[in-house]
C-alpha cells in the first residue's frame, strides 16, 4: 500500500472572516493549504484524509503528515505492507523518526544541501544507492537521485529511502510520489476542490469532503468498466450518477419537463407523466 503525502494550495482572494485563521500565505500563494494523505492499492486511488496547514509558526506540514499516517486504521496497515512516499517538505528528522517508529518504510525527497554527519552535503555524493548518515538521524538511510524535466530543463532530484534498496528501486519509488499530483489536478479542475465559496468553516469542510466523495464515486464507476485507458472524468461521473443515484437523474428529468411544458405545448407537444407503483 502506497501512502502518499503532499501539500496542495487552494488559492483564495477576498476576506473569509469565519475561517480567516485557516487562510495563510505559503510559497507566495494565499489561500487554504491542505496536507493530503492519498492511498494507492493496486488500481484503487483513495484520498483518505487531510489537514489544513495554518502557516508559518504553526504545526508544520511534516508534523501534520505524520499525524495522518498515525491515524491509518490497523485493519489496513496490518493487511498491507506500507510504503510512505513524500516530497522534500516532509523530510524532517522528526517525520522520518516517526515513520521508523511505526515500523513503516519511507521514500522521501531530500534537499541537495542536506548535511551528512561528516559535514559534507548530499550534492557531493557520486554513487547512487549509498548508505549514509544524515545529521539529526540516528539510523542509516540510502540515497539516490534522478533527473526530471521542468520548464525545459533537466533538474536533479535527490531521494532518500529508510529501507536499503538498489538505486534503481529507490528511484522507481521516488517517482511514484507524483501520482498524487495527477489527483490534485483532477480534483481541482473536474470536481471543484478549489472552488468553494462558503462563508463558514463548516461549509468549507463540507465542500472539500463532498468534492472528494464525488471523485471517489466517479473512480469506482471507472473501475467497474475494466478499462485500461485513462478515464474521461465527465463520462465516468455521469455513469456514477446513473448507477448510484438513478432517482436523482429521474427527478432532474421530470423537473426539466415540467419547467419546459409551456414551450413544448407551444410547439404542439403534450407530455403526460403517469406514476406506476413498483
Amino acid at each position: 500500500m502506497q501512502v502518499i503525502i503532499d501539500l496542495t494550495s487552494l488559492e483564495k482572494r477576498g476576506k473569509f472572516k469565519a475561517f480567516e485563521s485557516l487562510i495563510s500565505v505559503f510559497n507566495r500563494k494565499r489561500g487554504l493549504h491542505l496536507v493530503v494523505l492519498y492511498l494507492v492499492v493496486g488500481h484503487w486511488r483513495v484520498p483518505w484524509n487531510f489537514r489544513v496547514f495554518r502557516g508559518k509558526g504553526t504545526t508544520s506540514p511534516a508534523q501534520l503528515g505524520l499525524r495522518l499516517v498515525r491515524l491509518l486504521p490497523k485493519t489496513l496497515t496490518h493487511r498491507f505492507q506500507v510504503m510512505v512516499l513524500a516530497d522534500t517538505a516532509f523530510c524532517s528528522a522528526e517525520f522520518l523518526r516517526g515513520i521508523r517508529k511505526l515500523r513503516y518504510h519511507a521514500v522521501v525527497g531530500v534537499r541537495r544541501d542536506r548535511k551528512l554527519v561528516d559535514g559534507r552535503q548530499l550534492s557531493s555524493l557520486y554513487k547512487r544507492g549509498q548508505q549514509v548518515r544524515l545529521e539529526g538521524l540516528p539510523f542509516v538511510v540510502s540515497i539516490s537521485w534522478f533527473y526530471l524535466k521542468r520548464d525545459g530543463k533537466w533538474k536533479k532530484r535527490f531521494v532518500l529511502s529508510t529501507k536499503p534498496m538498489k538505486a534503481s528501486t529507490i528511484n522507481w519509488w521516488g517517482k511514484r510520489r507524483w501520482q498524487i499530483e495527477g489527483w490534485f489536478k483532477t480534483a481541482k479542475h473536474r470536481f471543484g476542490l478549489h472552488r468553494f465559496a462558503q462563508q463558514s468553516k463548516l461549509g468549507m469542510y463540507r465542500w472539500l469532503i463532498l468534492s472528494m466523495i464525488a471523485y471517489l464515486l466517479a473512480h469506482w464507476a471507472y473501475l467497474s468498466t475494466d478499462s485500461t485507458t485513462l478515464p474521461d472524468w465527465g463520462q465516468v461521473a455521469e455513469k456514477a450518477l446513473h448507477s448510484i443515484l438513478p432517482q436523482l437523474v429521474v427527478c432532474i428529468l421530470l423537473t426539466d419537463i415540467l419547467r419546459l411544458q409551456p414551450l413544448l405545448q407551444a410547439q404542439g407537444i403534450d407530455i403526460n407523466i403517469s406514476w406506476c407503483k413498483m
